[in-house]
């Protein structure tokens, strides 16, 4: 194990009906103008985001909104959330939605905490030191924004979804209750989960040694998201699936499953390049992608992936490692295809052509001035045989 620094300073607050408590949470931050973030009419049909206006007008807090956050968020919509905030002069910024409003949210903080572009944090040409305060009031169970140090942002202009990581931008509050994600769609359910899981599956394909509590740490997690999305298949309203899948979010992007080790994040980069091109769902990309990525490099050290395969997906060991580690990844793709997840690009509904791969490439390797990835260092040739495997 290596050394590390652990630090979740989120407030949590779980359970039914706590929304209702989000204005008292955004006084007590001792901020009284509160920009309203949120995404697409949901929040409005279902009454959540009039309990939430409601809450703040109980706690005497002033409040403004911005709806029309999309998936993959878009830096258009960032911007005009800096203006918009700056108008109101406003002290907060409060998400009522999933990864993506909290991502954007994230995002305005910087920006109105910054004199230049925001996008100079997302292209690398800054790095962030201050923040506007960001609370959340979750709806979806995948992102882990509400307790991360990441945001992802997609700039319409050549189609670059990037991300940046700094604990500043950590929300101050996240609000969740698991009924809120009832009414979800199950593509978007199954997506999420299979986000939830390779937040974890990141950090855990690591190849330092001696692992062993935060290694059950996260299987434990693992096992219990894959549960849940098996019961939630069928019964939706199921709440103690919800809130478990809902607290996974969290613990599975906050640093916790990955403490003393080194995490990867290969997946997301190949995904985050198709996510900008394409607009596919990012949880959905991800499975489209990870089987390609375990085959490519599982080599480095094949008993990695033996205990993911027995410890987690539940095999019976094989003839050595390799083999049990190839057993443990058809255990995956079948959980994929079991909650209606693609296992490559083309059933994620792209063909991709030769031309796209070679752009692709290019793009995750930032134009030739990285590699990717730590399990396996990746660069452009290796990112451009993985596309190419995972078309299916």
């Amino acid at each position: 194990m290596q050394n590390f620094v652990y630090y979740a300073p989120t407030k949590v607050v779980f359970g039914k009906g706590t929304e209702e408590q989000t204005g008292a949470l955004v006084r007590e931050q001792g901020c009284s103008r509160a920009l309203v973030v949120y995404g697409s009419g949901s929040a409005v049909k279902s009454g959540l985001l009039g309990r939430v206006l409601a809450s703040l007008d109980g706690s005497g807090a002033a409040h403004t909104e911005l709806g029309g956050v999309v998936p993959n968020p878009r830096l258009s919509k960032v911007r005009e959330g800096i203006r918009l905030a700056q108008e109101f002069r406003a002290d907060f910024v409060l998400a009522v939605g999933g990864g993506s409003v909290i991502d954007s949210c994230k995002a305005i903080g910087y920006g109105l905490a910054y004199e230049g572009d925001v996008w100079d944090f997302y292209c690398g040409k800054a790095v962030p030191t201050a923040t506007y305060p960001v609370g959340s009031v979750l709806t979806i169970a995948a992102a882990g924004s509400e307790m991360s140090d990441s945001s992802v942002i997609t700039n319409e202009e050549g189609g670059l979804k990037r991300g940046c990581n700094s604990d500043v931008c950590r929300p101050r509050f996240a609000v969740m209750d698991p009924e809120l994600t009832y009414t979800l769609p199950a593509y978007q359910t199954a997506s999420g989960a299979t986000d939830i899981m390779m937040h974890t599956m990141e950090r855990y394909f690591t190849t330092i040694p001696d692992l062993e509590l935060t290694d059950e740490l996260a299987e434990g997690l693992m096992r219990r998201v894959m549960a849940c999305a098996l019961v939630l298949k069928d019964h939706p309203r199921d709440y103690a699936a919800r809130a478990d899948l809902m607290w996974a979010s969290s613990l599975s992007h906050n640093g916790l499953t990955g403490c003393g080790g080194v995490k990867d994040f290969a997946c997301h980069q190949l995904e985050h390049e198709l996510g900008g091109m394409f607009d596919c769902a990012h949880g959905a990309g991800l499975a489209a992608i990870w089987p390609t990525w375990a085959r490519y490099v599982l080599d480095t050290k094949p008993q990695r992936f033996a205990k993911f395969a027995v410890r987690v997906m539940g095999v019976e060991p094989g003839d050595g490692d390799a083999a049990t580690a190839e057993l443990g990844i058809r255990a995956v793709e079948d959980f994929y295809r079991s909650i209606k997840m693609p296992t490559s690009i083309r059933e994620l509904g792209i063909e991709l052509t030769d031309a796209q791969i070679d752009e692709l490439a290019l793009k995750c390797t930032f134009f030739g001035k990285r590699q990717i990835g730590n399990f396996r260092k990746l660069g452009g040739e290796d990112i451009k045989k993985i596309y190419r495997a995972a078309r299916g």
